[in-house]
């Protein structure tokens, strides 16, 4: 009963976190911005969903496999959120809110 209250509550923190992301893939406002919620929330939501299906009672092949599910995307997500974020900064994508030329804020 408590592993169980325990999953649920585990996958629904995760769910959360994830819709987070989509959130702040829809509401924020450069690509910058954007990449660091879904990264950060993508990794954190997983984690959670991942941590729910590991109390699943089961043969231990399911759980060794979701560890490594779990360690391949720690790894590969930061990895290319920070590919992405530098392909974007190398090709000139503007930051919200500040100018490239001044190296500070827009205020104009």
């Amino acid at each position: 009963m408590i592993i169980t209250i325990l999953q649920i509550a585990l996958i629904s923190l995760g769910l959360f976190f994830l819709f987070a992301g989509v959130v702040g893939l829809i509401r924020l406002p450069d690509v910058f911005t954007r990449m660091h919620a879904t990264t950060m929330c993508d990794t954190m939501g997983v984690f959670f969903v991942l941590a729910g299906l590991m109390l699943r009672p089961g043969n231990w092949a399911n759980l060794v496999k979701l560890c490594m599910i779990l360690g391949f995307l720690w790894l590969t997500s930061p990895t290319v959120a920070h590919l992405i974020g530098q392909a974007a900064w190398l090709d000139g994508v503007p930051m919200y809110g500040i100018s490239r030329d001044k190296g500070g804020a827009d205020n104009d």
